[in-house]
């Protein structure tokens, strides 16, 4: 029986890939759907239909996904000490359903109470999905990075999908002839709900493979007592969301909010190192130097969901290689494409070469991931260039950047949820999944300074202007992720050293 699988046996697969992953990538996508389309249409929302400007916009931006990724670390670590992975991961996903009901139902009235559930309800599930992956590997499988490769791709299919489709049909590109105007946005914000049942529909087949991965760590206590603190963490995790409504829907109590998580997860790590060997906690460090690289770049690329949108809405034509389509859902879903024809190839490359010892260590692809963004960060403000007197430019020229920032993004997101799971001792490995999605919090963070310091500084500028202050901004973060990547690179046999076995 499927369900009678050890952990061995599972991880004793012949082949590229367990059986089990391809479940999960399935999972995945429909959740990065939801979540994708959802993030692909913050702002634009925020500016045509809550009236807010471009600065505040990129702001609230900022502050929302930096809610969302920080509420991962916290999920993970419930996930460690009560509830287990699965259990976790299916409790998230229905507070994603209600969220994407909520704002389905009327998204202008409800907005910050629908977007306040999806952010608890992805804290739950996405560092625990993730970590159930490493999990299908046995310590030290250099076939670990192609699989995390692979379930990237699924992220990233999904990601396609609903970044294209939702804000297409939110702005009237898609299904104009079918859904009225007065409810584009509900139904768009509709179809979050509706994948995110599938997504966990998906789930349940998919735990009767998984042997005892991902099942309650309390088993040694009477099931009663387990009973009562997965009770308590399920109506925590409710009774907290006035709070994070209050903080989401007021941008300035962000700084506080990040002022304190990166603290507390940092002395929370310190606090679990003590139980660990050297050896142990010098891959720690290392993680944490991965983390701390990644929280940058995510700063840089995740200008996507923020100024990239209005730049998208404003500075670019309507037509790729000759065809009409949304510049927004283009730029919500081309690096998702681009993900998914490489990222398998990508996986399959790292394993010939490391097969013929010529695979880069992870420090160095880390490096590789600047620099691929700092060559695709410049064509962005190469597309100055190409502008026409409105300050309309080239979408063609704009998706050949977003080409060039996904092998990037593929050297360190997928080595990065990789590397987290190789570093990590057994019982921490959901609080570094957890603090590898913090970074991205802090990043997304950041993300919303950057947008709102660009936004504000073409305000009350003609579209021909913005073109230039955009452009010119995007060339200084081409500057800094080239000056991050040569610095990591270099920086590379002392983390090695760090990493000890790990490759």
């Amino acid at each position: 029986m499927a369900n009678q699988l050890t952990v061995a046996q599972i991880q004793d697969f012949k082949g590229k890939y367990p059986k089990q992953l391809w479940y999960l990538f399935f999972s995945e996508m429909w959740e990065r759907f939801s979540f994708y389309g959802m993030r692909g249409m913050l702002v634009i929302f925020m500016v045509t239909q809550l009236n807010m400007n471009d600065t505040v916009a990129n702001l609230q931006y900022g502050a929302t996904q930096a809610f969302v990724y920080a509420f991962t670390f916290i999920g993970g670590m419930f996930a460690d000490k009560i509830l287990g992975y699965r259990k976790s991961l299916f409790w998230g996903g229905l507070l994603m359903i209600v969220g994407s009901v909520v704002l389905a139902i009327d998204p202008k009235a409800f907005f910050f109470i629908g977007i306040s559930f999806t952010i608890i309800g992805t804290g739950f599930f996405k560092p625990n999905i993730s970590t159930i992956v490493g999990k299908l590997y046995k310590d030290n499988d250099n076939r670990r990075d192609a699989g995390f490769s692979l379930f990237y791709a699924g992220v990233n299919l999904g990601a396609l999908i609903g970044g294209y489709l939702c804000i297409a049909v939110a702005n009237g590109n898609m299904m104009a002839s079918i859904v009225p105007e007065a409810l584009r946005w509900n139904v768009a914000f509709g179809f979050a709900a509706i994948v995110m049942v599938i997504s966990l529909l998906t789930f349940v087949q998919t735990q009767k493979s998984l042997g005892d991965i991902g099942i309650s760590p309390l088993l040694d206590i009477e099931p009663k007592k387990r009973k009562t603190y997965e009770i308590i963490t399920y109506l925590a995790s409710i009774a907290v969301i006035p709070f994070i409504i209050l903080l989401v829907s007021n941008s300035g109590y962000t700084d506080v909010f990040m002022y304190i998580i990166g603290p507390f997860s940092l002395i929370y790590l310190l606090y679990e190192m003590r139980g660990f060997s050297l050896q142990e906690n010098k891959k720690l460090i290392a993680a944490l130097v991965f983390i701390l690289f990644s929280i940058v770049f995510w700063a840089f690329f995740e200008q996507s969901g923020g100024s990239l949108s209005l730049f998208a809405a404003h500075n670019l034509d309507n037509t790729l290689l000759g065809a009409k389509v949304d510049p927004n859902g283009v730029n919500n879903s081309a690096n998702s494409l681009f993900v998914i024809t490489f990222a398998a190839l990508l996986g399959i490359l790292w394993i010939w070469l490391s097969k013929n010892n010529l695979e880069p260590n992870t420090v160095v692809k880390f490096g590789l991931g600047f620099l691929f963004l700092a060559g695709g960060f410049y064509v962005f403000y190469y597309t100055k260039f190409f502008a026409d007197a409105n300050g309309v430019t080239s979408l063609d020229l704009f998706t050949f950047g977003w080409f060039i920032i996904t092998f990037g993004e593929l050297c360190l997101s997928p080595i990065g949820m990789s590397i987290m799971t190789k570093l990590s001792p057994q019982k921490l490995q959901a609080v570094m999944m957890g603090m590898w999605f913090l970074a991205s919090a802090y990043g997304q963070y950041f993300a919303g300074l950057l947008g709102a310091n660009i936004a504000g500084a073409s305000e009350n500028a003609s579209n021909a202007e913005k073109l230039v202050i955009y452009a010119d901004g995007y060339q200084q973060l081409s500057i800094y992720a080239l000056i991050a990547g040569v610095l990591l690179i270099a920086i590379s046999p002392l983390v090695k050293k760090l990493m000890q076995e790990v490759k």
